[in-house]
């Protein structure tokens, strides 16, 4: 690689002022959700610190091909497919924003391939369980009802749970049952949700009023924009959310571990399958991508087996057209 000027990456003073240089970069230059600046962060440092331990002080400027091939090939073993693509990740914007700087004229991350993800389908509910799940929590409480409003825009709009949290009660617009979200990239999208979480949020809209009557003001780092509160009148984090989540889960006997995650998928696979056009999801889903939406999306084997059985001219052994019998020709 060809150099601009001297530098290391050893020393920790200069270390953390290039991963908080890149941090900043990433939140304010690329409106990134601060858990994958959180991530990014994390990987470029730990290729720092190899570039100091393992390839002996070698200097930013010098680190090539080798460097980021051997770094990954050094994680290998603590990580599994996904966390290796996202520290490539990391890297190509890494030195995409060194680029920036001037501090190196080329990006050796762009040379190396992205390793293979294995393809899992999400746990995704059916519909009886995912109306058993968001009815679980009750009414006889703060944490019961806001868990209830919770569960349901998560189900009802599809949200990624750092949406969720992100809101802000001016987010939620009850007057015409739409919710504004921020999503990846800090990309803004309204999305719809039904009369069920019109009237959880409805109820939750008044214990919150009291919550933060009672608590928010006085409570240290009580935040009166947030929409869903924990306990103290903070903002939830998705932490807690998922805690939430898998305790009703539990608590309703359902076979296997449920997410925030799995309550969006459940939404996209429940639209779909009852017709909903494809696009329509990867609007309200917030995708760049209709690819991305056609992975996340996933049809169980009895719902194609229908389809074929419907739609294809070949499955009841049905010939459009035949018009008698034709004699074998013999060839």
């Amino acid at each position: 690689m060809k150099q601009r000027g001297e530098g290391t990456a050893s020393g920790g003073g200069d270390t953390e002022r290039r991963v908080r240089a890149f941090a900043a970069y990433l939140e304010h230059g690329r409106g990134y959700s601060r858990h994958t600046v959180r991530n990014y962060a994390s990987d470029v440092r730990q290729f720092l610190l190899y570039l100091e331990e393992k390839e002996q002080a070698k200097p930013l400027t010098e680190a090539d091909y080798y460097s980021v091939r051997g770094f990954l090939a050094s994680r290998f073993k603590q990580n599994k497919g996904a966390s290796l693509g996202r520290k490539l990740s990391a890297l190509r914007t890494f030195f995409r924003f060194l680029r920036m700087e001037g501090t190196v004229e080329d990006n050796p991350a762009l040379l190396i391939a992205s390793p293979k993800r294995e393809q899992r389908l999400p746990n995704f509910l059916s519909v009886d369980d995912a109306f058993r799940l968001v009815e679980a929590p009750g009414n006889d409480s703060f944490l019961r009802v806001r868990d209830r409003a919770m569960l349901e825009l998560l189900y009802g709009s599809g949200l990624r749970v750092s949406e969720l949290v992100g809101l802000n009660a001016s987010d939620a617009h009850l007057e015409v049952r739409v919710v504004r979200v921020w999503g990846k990239g800090r990309k803004e999208r309204v999305v719809p949700f039904g009369q069920k979480a019109w009237e959880a949020l409805k109820d939750y809209a008044d214990v919150r009023s009291r919550m933060l009557a009672e608590k928010g003001p006085r409570e240290p780092g009580g935040e009166t924009e947030a929409l869903f509160l924990n306990r103290w009148g903070r903002r939830l984090t998705a932490r807690g959310v998922a805690r939430r989540v898998d305790f009703h889960a539990r608590k309703m006997g359902l076979p296997r571990h449920v997410s925030p995650h799995a309550l969006r998928h459940s939404f996209a696979t429940h639209l779909l399958e009852a017709g909903a056009d494809l696009r329509a999801i990867q609007e309200l889903l917030g995708h760049a991508n209709l690819s991305t939406t056609q992975k996340y999306v996933h049809l169980n084997l009895d719902r194609l087996l229908d389809v074929y059985d419907r739609t294809h001219p070949r499955a009841k052994g049905k010939v459009p057209g035949n018009r008698g019998f034709v004699p074998d020709p013999g060839v």
